[in-house]
């Protein structure tokens, strides 16, 4: 069998570029890497193996960029993770939502067999009743008050749907932790970064990680093999609040969940903060990944636990002076 051709939708993002690199090191065997991206890449950061192109995943030039391709398998990580201060919920639909079912359509068109999507954790939703650890089979209830965790649930639902209706598109999908690694910045980064955590009174908030190079592995598995399905990408175990403040040698304010809800719906009006009164569910009760699917049918093993990525992750904010 030939060695597949893919493309990436999303090539430029901080994964992007990673697998990007990855596939065109060779380490996973591979035909014409297309790296598709709505920002145009330097010269000074083209790889020799790899075709660029600029396309914005709801461009209606979608469908003759796949096809020209001859791309097998593509890989969609165009999403809207950290939205910018003038970004709104109706651009971020218009691309996590709109943009991944123009994806979808150009796969049909161009003949492609198989797609790999990063969905979240999110996609479970913040709720009091979720498990101690999900699994896969959970329902997906992906809050409205958050535009990323309702818009992954909708995505999700799609793919579902064409799961049915379009069976000859095969699927692998990942619904993955916090992921971290040396050069990693997020939303949740941000949190550590602050002179001193939150938590909420009576939750442990507990967090499971992965690293970057885990995920990026997982994708060229995914590409590798003739693997199918729905996982949940983690690191094994998790860290509580308290846990990571002891590592990070600083204290933790434990304010009960109705005050906080109360200061940030004063102070967000004001513009005093970026967070909503929603932000105090995202504390509380997150969902902790279980990835037990992911190791004994998808048959990849993560390489760092969540607490050894973390102190990956600890070793380089030490190493830029942020201890």
């Amino acid at each position: 069998m030939n060695a597949p051709n893919v493309l990436i939708a999303g090539a430029g993002g901080y994964l992007g570029s990673q697998l990007t690199a990855a596939l065109a090191s060779g380490q996973t065997p591979v035909g014409r890497i297309v790296a598709v991206d709505v920002r145009d890449t330097p010269q000074a950061r083209r790889l020799a193996r790899v075709q660029y192109c600029q396309a914005d995943v709801r461009s209606t030039e979608l469908v003759e960029l796949f096809r020209a391709s001859g791309a097998d398998i593509v890989v969609h990580l165009a999403a809207i993770v950290t939205p910018g201060r003038r970004s709104n919920r109706d651009f971020e639909y218009s691309v996590d939502v709109l943009g991944t079912e123009n994806v979808l359509e150009a796969c049909l068109a161009a003949g492609v067999k198989k797609i790999v999507i990063t969905s979240s954790g999110a996609a479970y939703g913040y709720h009091a009743d979720n498990p101690a650890w999900i699994s896969e089979d959970a329902p997906l209830r992906g809050n409205e008050t958050f535009a990323y965790a309702h818009h992954k649930r909708l995505v999700e639902e799609m793919l579902a749907r064409w799961r049915i209706e379009h069976p000859g598109l095969k699927q692998v999908i990942f619904r993955i932790g916090t992921i971290l690694g040396e050069t990693v910045r997020n939303q949740i980064t941000d949190l550590f970064e602050k002179p001193r955590l939150i938590a909420i009174r009576g939750a442990d908030s507990p967090f499971v990680f992965v690293w970057d190079q885990d995920v990026v592995g997982a994708i060229a598995h995914a590409i590798a093999t003739g693997r199918t399905g729905i996982y949940n990408l983690a690191g094994d175990g998790a860290l509580t609040i308290r846990e990571i403040a002891a590592r990070l040698r600083k204290p933790v304010i434990s304010i009960p969940a109705w005050l906080l809800q109360t200061a940030l719906a004063l102070l967000k009006p004001l513009g005093l903060t970026q967070y909503g009164p929603e932000q105090v569910d995202f504390l509380r009760y997150r969902p902790v990944l279980c990835n037990a699917r992911l190791k004994s049918d998808f048959g990849y093993l993560p390489r760092l636990t969540s607490m050894e990525v973390f102190e990956l992750y600890l070793r380089s904010r030490q190493s830029r002076g942020k201890a």
